[in-house]
This record gives C-alpha cells, structure tokens and sequence, in this order.
C-alpha cells in the first residue's frame, strides 16, 4: 500500500506544560514537558522521535493518543482537530490512534487469555457477534505470527517476545490509522528485538500504518524509522529524513547520541567519541538561551542568551547558532 498524500497525523507548535504545586501559600511552577513540537506523519511511514528520559518524547505520544489534551497548539488526526472535536469525533479518534507499550509482561491481564484480551475492544467499541469478535481475534492472531492455540492461553504461558505480539495484535483490532509505539522492545532480548522490528515493518507495509515511534535506541530507529525528530528538554533540536540525518548530524546534541551509539556510522562527526558533562537540566528551570547551552562541547557566549529556533539547513530543520561549521562536504563524508 503506498503512503497516503493526506496526513495522518498533523501537529503544529504543540505544548504541554503541567502545574507543579509548592504548597498552599507558594505559587505552581510551570514544567514544561513539551515546548512548540511539529510535525507529520503520513500512513505508511515512520516516525521515530529520540531523546534521554525526561526529554518529552513520552509526553508527545500521550498526546498524540489523546491520553492527554494539549495546553496549547494544534494537532489533526485524521483532518479532526483534535482540541475543538466533539465528543463523537474523539470516540471516533480513539479508534484510529493505538498503544503498543514499553512492558509487554505489564501490559496485559494475567487473569484473561488472549482471546478475550484481543476481543474486548471490539467487546467495547463495535456491534460484532461474539462468533464474529472470535474470528477476528483468531485472524489477528495469524497476522502477527501466532498459532490458533495461542487463543485459550493465558499471558503467563508466553515469552516477552510473544507477549509483545499480542500487544500488538491488541492495538490492530479496531483497525487504527497510527501506531504510537512507546519503547516497544526495548524490555526485549536484542535477538527477539529484530523478531518484533521485523514484524512491524511488515505490518505497516501490508496495512498502510502510520508508526509515532518512541524510542532512546538509536540502533532501532536506524532500522525502522523513515523520518527522525531528535528531542531535548521539551525542545526539537533536529528532525527530518533518518538518511540524512544520520550521514551527517547538525546538533551536537544529536552528534551526542550518534556517536554513543555502538554500530551507527555517521560523518566523521558521528566517529569521535562526545562525552556529555553535566545532568540533564530540570524541565522547571531550563538554561537561558539554547537548552543544550549547559552540556554542549560547541557552546558560545551567544548560546547562553539567545535560543535557536528550527531552520533549514543541509536538507533537515536543525536548532543550532552554529550548525553550518559541522556541515562538511560530500567528498569528505563516510
């Protein structure tokens, strides 16, 4: 199936930013988890967004599965702006976005066996006959290359690898237009990790599914990502096609990462070894200027004060003051 012309999944300047009260007589502060995030996403393609833990790619996906509702800017599932939906277009809505999380021995319930795991959306969200939510559990079954026993077991008779599968046999039943993958094998053995990858690059190539992948392993999302978005405290410092970001990385937030990676080859940036200094900032009190001013080995007095803003530069959007001197010619490339 070839990808759609028509977004699935559309965010502009997307924010989300969570109250944290100090007490009675203090006022809240302010956390912004999520700082003016865009993007798109379209059906049969990937998007992989990266980052350490605390960066907000998390708070992204549960806004893109309308697990939370945005503070601010706009995000279309489907055309439906998701903020101003009725409550029909959001039932609607929930349909078309799924979950596959990061646990796959938390994610489902001991004390049922998969047929009434895969079934209870349907249960929930359609007319269907109880013979006709059978079926289709036992053909989503086939579809991620489990057997028709696999139907009377229960959870605790699988390996994680097999239980991811029904995890992800679970998110497809209502038919969805976009996966959102939360670190989805990660909590897997690397052999059972290609397993699953492969699984779902099959699926999405047979079903048309748009994938928002969330992941810290850039090794993965070397494999499966078609588009990248490199996230820091809140901020997207650097996003556009994997291929080229990975040939040539802009930010040294993203040289950072690349270069930590075992196995990726990159520019000759991406080869030296870049050591981080420094903790993550907290999200209630971020540097002034660039957020990245406070660990970055490229920093100027002018990252201290001024933050960059995303650009077009060398085929990607990148949000550096000093990107153009990490730009090397083609020749010189590796």
């Amino acid at each position: 199936m070839s990808p759609s012309e028509t977004p699935v999944v559309v965010a502009r300047d997307l924010r989300q930013v969570y109250k944290i009260s100090r007490g009675f007589l203090h006022a809240a502060d302010q956390l912004q988890a999520v700082s003016g995030v865009s993007f798109t996403l379209h059906a049969g393609k990937t998007l992989a967004v990266v980052g350490e833990s605390g960066c907000g790619k998390s708070t992204l996906a549960r806004m893109v599965s309308l697990i939370e509702t945005p503070t601010a800017g706009e995000l279309r599932l489907n055309g439906v702006d998701v903020v101003k939906a009725s409550t029909t277009e959001r039932h609607a809505l929930r349909r078309a976005v799924q979950l596959v999380f990061q646990n796959p021995y938390g994610s489902l319930n001991p004390r049922k066996k998969i047929g009434a795991i895969l079934e209870a959306p349907l249960e929930i969200n359609t007319e269907l006959t109880a013979a006709q939510r059978a079926e289709q559990a036992r053909a989503m079954l086939a579809l991620v290359g489990l057997r028709p026993e696999h139907y009377d077991r229960y959870p605790h008779m699988f390996s994680g690898g097999q239980r991811q599968r029904v995890a992800i046999a679970r998110a497809l039943m209502l038919r969805p237009a976009v996966i959102v993958a939360d670190e989805p094998v990660s909590a897997l053995d690397v052999s059972i990790q290609a397993q699953v990858l492969n699984l779902l690059a099959d699926l999405q190539q047979e079903l048309g599914l748009a994938y928002l992948f969330i992941s810290h392993d850039l090794g993965v999302v070397r494999y499966i990502a078609h588009d990248l978005l490199v996230m820091y405290l809140g901020h997207a410092v650097e996003q556009g096609e994997k291929k080229t970001i990975f040939a040539q990385p802009l930010h040294p937030y993203t040289q950072a990462l690349l270069a930590s990676t075992p196995g990726i080859i990159g520019s000759g940036t991406a080869h030296k070894r870049i050591v981080l200094t420094g903790e993550l900032p907290s999200p209630l009190n971020p540097p002034s200027g660039c957020v990245f001013s406070t660990r970055c080995p490229n920093v100027v007095a002018r990252c201290h004060t001024e933050r960059p803003v995303l650009r077009e530069l060398a085929g990607r959007q990148v949000a550096c003051h000093e990107a153009e001197q990490f730009i090397q010619p083609a020749a010189e490339q590796h």
